[in-house]
């Protein structure tokens, strides 16, 4: 590999120069709201104006937990996407743990901070400065690491520039980090519209059929029971009595039939009990489980009561089938404007990754419908709603909604 015979930073002719540089910054960031493309572009600017051999853009996850290699000049642009760090590991990890530049000369392997990366070919490189991305809006955003082939002194001004070309580069991908998660909540939307709408049309046909094939086909036969009675009252006393018996029968039926049907359609037990006594009342439907109750008595807009009131039910519903549990703790409250569902299990659990994750990523019944149904429920009402598990010890849904106060 061939060195950049371009002069250091501190070597940049003037201070017209820099300005040159940070203008062309400038005009990278306000190409576009896309993450990837801007930080290749800020990459390759940086190299061509500060005699480095290669610079990485690593961007912070939303989470705020590692850094994701978003942008980077040949022929390492093909890693884009691959290499992640958490925080505190590596150079780039300790300057966003700690908040400030780190400088290497020489010797990288004798830094403790420094970690071999073998797709980045760090042995290629003999000096590194590395400075953080931060701007006052959105705090660190990420760590810009530049380096060179040939043994390199930078400068406070080279680490000035390079902190300066960091702040505005910041901003900027802040931003584009907002738009993109603004297109996937509202791909996210468009897919859950299409999914409710598909939903609605099998149920609306499924509550067809049952009413066709269950509730009408009983009244018709409670019409013939009736008519029966009315043609026998006074021939045949005994058999109208025993066809008025069937009629009661058949009514009784057709009316529990009915309530279940409603029942599919908004839960009843909500306008009786209230949320609080229709947990407790969706507890008691499902056998074979002990429960611990923790309800508090408040009530919450209608949306929001039926919208936990389902993710408690499908939440149970996966205790039952898949669980292998024997106790469930289903717990309520309101507290300082948030809403707080809980449903634990002591069942087998199954493996989320350090910390768990968000429900939307985790399948415990094969196709994960049951749980992206859930996290939309939640976040159609402004909530969120994250599942906690590990192999051997049992699963936590939790569902957390913000509601007006006063």
């Amino acid at each position: 590999m061939t060195a950049s015979r371009r002069p250091a930073l501190g070597g940049l002719a003037d201070l017209e120069a820099e300005n040159a540089l940070l203008l062309a910054i400038v005009e990278a960031t306000s190409s576009g709201p896309d993450v990837e493309p801007l930080a290749a572009a800020v990459a390759r600017l940086i190299v061509e104006a500060t005699a480095t051999d290669v610079c990485f853009v690593h961007v912070l996850d939303d989470a705020g937990r590692s850094l994701t290699l978003a942008g980077a000049t040949p022929p390492f642009d093909c890693e884009v996407g691959t290499v992640r760090l958490p925080i505190g590991t590596g150079v780039a990890g300790w300057v966003a743990e700690h908040g400030e530049p780190a400088v290497i000369v020489d010797d990288k392997h004798a830094d403790a901070r420094y970690l071999p990366i073998p797709a980045l070919r760090g042995t290629d490189y003999t000096s590194m400065a590395s400075v953080p991305m931060t701007s006052d809006l959105a705090g660190l955003v990420g760590v810009l690491n530049v380096h060179t082939v040939v043994r390199r002194e930078f400068t406070p001004r080279d680490i000035r520039l390079l902190t300066s070309i960091g702040s505005l580069v910041a901003g900027a991908l802040h931003s584009a980090r907002l738009h993109r998660r603004l297109v996937s909540r509202e791909r996210a939307n468009e897919r859950f519209t299409e999914q409710v709408i598909a939903a609605q049309e099998t149920e609306r046909r499924r509550l067809a059929g049952d009413i066709h094939d269950g509730i009408s086909q009983r009244l018709v036969s409670l019409g013939y029971h009736l008519d029966a009675v009315a043609g026998t009252m006074r021939s045949d006393p005994a058999y109208a009595e025993q066809q008025l018996a069937l009629a009661r029968e058949l009514a009784d039926i057709t009316v529990d039939e009915a309530r279940i049907a409603i029942g599919g359609l908004r839960p009843p037990v909500l306008d009786d009990l209230g949320l609080a006594g229709g947990l407790a009342s969706l507890c008691r439907t499902v056998p074979d489980l002990d429960y611990e109750l923790t309800l508090g008595d408040e009530r919450l807009p209608e949306h929001v009561e039926i919208a936990l009131y389902r993710i408690a039910q499908e939440a149970l519903q996966n205790v039952q089938k898949h669980a292998r549990a024997s106790t469930v703790q289903l717990r309520f409250a309101v507290w300082a404007g948030t809403a707080r569902l809980e449903i634990g299990d002591d069942g087998c659990g199954f493996a989320t990754g350090v910390g768990g994750l968000e429900a939307r990523d985790l399948q415990p019944d094969g196709s994960g419908y049951g749980m992206r149904s859930m996290t939309e429920r939640a976040e159609l009402v402004g909530g969120t709603l994250t599942v906690r598990s590990r192999r051997g010890s049992g699963t936590t849904v939790t569902a957390t909604v913000p509601v007006p106060t006063g």
